[in-house]
């Protein structure tokens, strides 16, 4: 299917993601290290099953093919295993993928992957127990290694992590990591530390760019692969001798927003263009029923012609942005 979702620029949105909840349980340094606080919404509640089906329902029928459900911590929602299998009802969809600290993985990743989610991230800042704790604040690492292990023993070929690469922290031990995913088919993506509205010094102290990371694999032989129309932002490597991959997302690399293929919806119902924008376009007053369905896709439509070339991360802007849960990361 082609995309009726272009912007100005050709870009063509063939990915959404979707958030189902903004709370999170971990306090991770980057992100929430205070803990979950709320946005500032009075009386707000999150996307209804319903309202789900609906947002993605749209969106499918304006060529989206791959759906990622965030948070947040997505698994928080009781019903999170139904809002899978609703999405997953779709069949216009052919991706559903979850973004999650894995921490409920080991108990529910079976039923997930029965109820029709082909895709799973899970964030592993550190393989230290101790320093997992420290930048978590949960000592939850032996869990989230279960939940891995169970993953594949319920039939997922290939498991993503990401890691959250800070200089000082976690930037010198890529020896580790790549020994981890040697007999392991995991594609662990470096992602670089992204300034938000509350996380400025944080940045200041631990960013570092994804090319060091980058510069010593191509002195080791490994290989960047081509991308597909619904992949994410991530520069994929394999290497011969390696069961696993290697992804970078550079977000402060030139020309990185060109290849953009991404929308959001938060778990509010406000569409948002990037995430490091302004502000959201709202959505929900168009989810209460099946009737409004062609002008639901008409106001998304509409609005990619409101999407700018690029973010302004490079400015120190980080737009609404307060922190990474706020609209799924």
């Amino acid at each position: 299917m082609v995309s009726q979702l272009t912007d100005a620029y050709a870009r063509r949105f063939y990915y959404l993601r979707l958030s189902v909840t903004d709370v999170c349980n971990f306090r991770c340094t980057y992100c929430l290290p205070d803990g979950y606080r709320p946005n500032g919404v009075a009386n707000k509640s999150f996307l209804t099953l319903d309202e789900i089906r609906r947002v993605t329902r749209a969106f499918a029928a304006l060529g989206t093919e791959k759906v990622r459900l965030t948070g947040g911590e997505p698994s928080l929602r009781r019903d999170f295993t139904d809002i899978i299998r609703t999405v997953a009802a779709n069949e216009a969809i052919r991706q559903i993928a979850v973004t999650t600290n894995g921490y409920r993985m080991a108990r529910d990743v079976r039923e997930w992957r029965e109820a029709g989610l082909t895709n799973i991230n899970v964030s592993v800042d550190s393989l230290d127990a101790r320093q997992f704790h420290a930048i978590t604040g949960e000592d939850k690492f032996n869990q989230v290694m279960a939940g891995i292990d169970a993953a594949f023993d319920a039939g997922f070929e290939k498991v993503k992590v990401n890691t959250v690469l800070m200089r000082d922290v976690n930037h010198h031990q890529l020896d580790t990591f790549l020994a981890w995913i040697k007999p392991r088919p995991i594609q662990l993506r470096f992602i670089e530390l992204m300034e938000t509205g509350d996380g400025g010094t944080l940045f200041r102290k631990h960013h570092i760019s994804g090319t060091t990371v980058r510069d010593e694999l191509f002195k080791r032989g490994w290989i960047r692969q081509l991308s597909g129309r619904s992949d994410g932002p991530a520069q994929v490597f394999t290497h011969p001798d390696y069961a696993g991959q290697i992804g970078l997302i550079m977000p402060y690399e030139k020309d990185f927003c060109a290849s953009c293929n991404r929308l959001r919806v938060s778990s509010i119902g406000n569409l948002h263009l990037c995430l490091f924008g302004d502000g959201g376009i709202a959505l929900r007053d168009l989810l209460a029923s099946d009737d409004a369905l062609d002008e639901l896709e008409a106001r998304i439509a509409g609005a990619l012609a409101y999407k700018k070339q690029t973010h302004f991360l490079h400015d120190g802007n980080t737009g609404i942005t307060q922190n990474l849960s706020y609209i799924g990361g």
